[in-house]
């Protein structure tokens, strides 16, 4: 019985040693409402659009296949309705909107510990921008903002969990 038990843990602990997490530490999120909307008040929401701004000419960011912007729309189409929302194309409470960016050739200027001395070094970044709009004034009365160090040659799980991470994270910054 023992055995039995020291090898469930083993395997427990082995199983559990594998499930590594995915980093998230790098991604820095903030948030803006309008303080008059009443964020209860809504209950559907319509697509206004979406925009990318992609700088990564040897496909290091997002690999051959991974649509990003198909997986963001679908992220927050899911949060959204997890809050109680469905769509409304008709006549929605909302318009949502976002934009993606990514630069592989951002620089920045980096101490080297050893001489003191600043060196450029390449720091990629990407920004996720969530838009709420209220549609009969046109007024922006949510911003969501998401800034991270570009993960390079990663797999594609790895990018969906990074994405999925910041849209539940962002998502859960709207006011109730």
């Amino acid at each position: 019985m023992i055995r039995k038990l020291a090898l469930l843990f083993v395997v427990a602990f082995i199983f559990l040693a594998g499930c590594a997490t995915v980093p998230v530490d790098d991604i820095k999120l903030k948030s803006k409402a309008d303080p008059k909307a009443n964020f209860n008040g809504y209950t559907s929401f319509a697509w206004l659009g979406s925009a990318s701004i992609l700088n990564d000419p040897n496909g290091k960011w997002e690999p051959p296949g991974f649509d990003a912007d198909a997986e963001i729309k679908f992220l927050i189409d899911r949060e959204l309705r997890k809050r109680g929302m469905s769509k409304n194309s008709t006549n929605p409470d909302l318009l949502v909107a976002f934009a993606a960016g990514v630069n592989m050739d951002s620089l920045e200027l980096m101490v080297d510990p050893e001489t003191h001395a600043e060196i450029k070094e390449n720091l990629p970044k990407g920004g996720l921008l969530i838009a709420f709009v209220d549609p009969d004034t046109g007024f922006v009365i949510w911003l969501g903002m998401a800034k991270a160090e570009v993960q390079q040659n990663v797999d594609e799980e790895t990018i969906k969990a990074r994405l999925d991470y910041t849209v539940k994270k962002l998502i859960k910054k709207i006011p109730k």
